[in-house]
């Protein structure tokens, strides 16, 4: 990683990818910053307000599965394109929106937005060897993640600095188009810069993309298991827009029965994608074999530290406020220290796991330093220096964001041909855990033992997952090679490349 900043070859790629990543978090974050002058202009209670936070992240649950598969079918570079493109769709939308099903119904749309990571990661893992996989995914992440950071400095500066185009209010709306805008243009520029794979090198690609493609009968049967969740927080969402009357029980129960019938179909797909192995036409030899028990590891991992932090950065300002008796600018401030972290701790974490030869390990300890972190937490309270408020949530978030960068460095070392599906598989579960832990929180009572309870409960699950990974989860195979994986039907000449 010597050349890091020259923006030449894979780390261009890295760079244009990053910002991509950096742009897509921008506009799936561009309402939080709104939140308050959304509620005010609509009239819209508390739980109306909730019920759209769990819309931002409810549809890139199956998005990111969707966009795994088209990932691996037609590449990072297309994918990204047009998925940048379609961003400005839902943020006019969202920003010419007259009431509240309006709001709900452009917010979902823009919740589709966020399943950009996944396709970074698959790119970034075409670019670089194994050895250098955790920094570079690290900075790919950290550094985009940042983007969530990037809409809270920059768009009610924006806002305030256009009002004037607003009656004097402040200027949302325009604010908010902007970062739509802005995506899609950078889409464009995005596909005519760069390629999906170094020159001599193949993009392989899965039989099928209908499923995602495991090697035994078992992790088959284990792969329907772990998909029920990703379903099932879908039907999660729909009870929450029925209880701010969004939707009648009989539109929730129709939702419910779709959902089921959704689960259907994709266990066919599933099924489809791997019949030959189902019906015993077909067997992996040793070598092109993964256990799908290292994606449910890994989903579990992801939904504890970036479902945790999905969660917490929609609840920190109000903790603090009420915690520790700050004003609301302050509160932000302190806050914002907890996004910040995303700059170092998560490359931080790839990082670790290049170095010290054991990926597994570094995953483990970064999640047991997330529960830690979280119990610590959930603790805090009364007269607490300032300074120690802010020491404690930068040191929790390190690990949180680290753990994020552990893990993956692990994803794309798992079976290369499916990386999009494995990524989009775990990404998604970290949105599984962001809506069950905000549905959660919603039902918290109010105050400082709603808030103790939420960290205590986000400590547990993190400590628990980190059990996991520690007893269960298998150092992957050749992880720290120095050298491009380049597919065996490569030629001699390609390969010298």
């Amino acid at each position: 990683m010597d050349g890091i900043w020259s923006f030449q070859d894979r780390y261009r790629i890295l760079h244009m990818t990053w910002f991509a990543f950096f742009l897509t978090f921008v506009v799936w974050f561009n309402f939080a910053p709104f939140a308050t002058a959304v509620k005010v202009e609509f009239g819209l209670n508390e739980a109306q307000l909730r019920t759209l936070a769990i819309c931002n992240v409810a549809l890139t649950v199956p998005a990111r599965i969707i966009v795994g598969m088209i990932l691996d079918r037609y590449g990072p570079r297309v994918t990204y394109s047009c998925l940048l493109v379609f961003a400005a769709i839902p943020c006019i939308t969202f920003a010419l929106a007259q009431d509240f099903n309006q709001l709900v119904y452009s917010r979902l749309a823009l919740s589709i937005v966020g399943c950009g990571f996944v396709i970074g990661i698959r790119m970034v893992a075409e670019w670089f060897p194994p050895n250098e996989i955790g920094l570079a995914e690290g900075l790919y992440g950290g550094w985009g993640n940042f983007g969530s950071a990037g809409a809270a400095f920059t768009l009610p500066t924006i806002a305030a600095a256009t009002a004037f185009l607003a009656a004097g209010q402040l200027n949302w709306r325009l604010a908010i188009a902007l970062t739509g805008i802005i995506a899609a243009i950078y889409g464009v520029v995005y596909f005519f810069s760069v390629q999906d794979t170094p020159p001599g090198k193949v993009y392989e690609r899965p039989a099928s993309s209908a499923g995602m493609e495991v090697t035994s009968v078992k992790d088959f049967w284990f792969m329907l298991l772990m998909n029920i969740p990703l379903v099932g927080i879908l039907g999660v969402i729909a009870w929450r827009l029925n209880k701010v009357n969004f939707i009648n029980s009989t539109q929730l129960y129709i939702t419910w029965f779709l959902l089921v019938c959704l689960y259907v179909v994709q266990a066919y797909n599933c099924w489809k994608a791997n019949k030959a192995l189902i019906t015993g036409k077909k067997q992996y030899s040793p070598d092109e074999r993964y256990k799908f028990s290292q994606v449910a590891n890994l989903d579990i991992a992801y939904l504890a530290c970036f479902g945790s932090e999905l969660a917490v950065v929609s609840m920190l300002p109000t903790f603090f406020q009420r915690g520790f008796g700050l004003t609301a600018a302050i509160a932000g401030a302190v806050a914002g220290t907890y996004a910040f972290m995303n700059l170092v701790a998560r490359p931080g974490g790839g990082l670790i796991s290049d170095k010290i030869g054991s990926r597994k390990w570094t995953l483990s300890t970064t999640l047991a330093g997330t529960g830690i972190g979280y119990l610590v937490f959930s603790s805090l309270g009364g007269n607490i220096p300032l300074l120690v408020v802010v020491i404690v949530t930068m040191v929790a978030s390190f690990f949180v964001m680290a753990a994020e960068g552990a893990t993956f460095a692990i994803v794309p070392l798992i079976k290369r041909r499916v990386t999009g599906q494995i990524a989009g598989n775990v990404g998604a579960y970290g949105n599984v855990g962001a809506v069950a832990y905000l549905t959660i929180y919603s039902l918290l009572p109010e105050g400082a033992a709603g808030d103790r309870t939420f960290f205590q409960m986000l400590g547990i699950v993190a400590l628990i997952s980190a059990s996991l990974c520690g007893f269960l989860l298998k150092e992957p195979h050749e992880s720290h090679t120095e050298v491009l994986v380049v597919p065996r039907e490569v030629s001699a000449k390609q390969r010298h490349f």
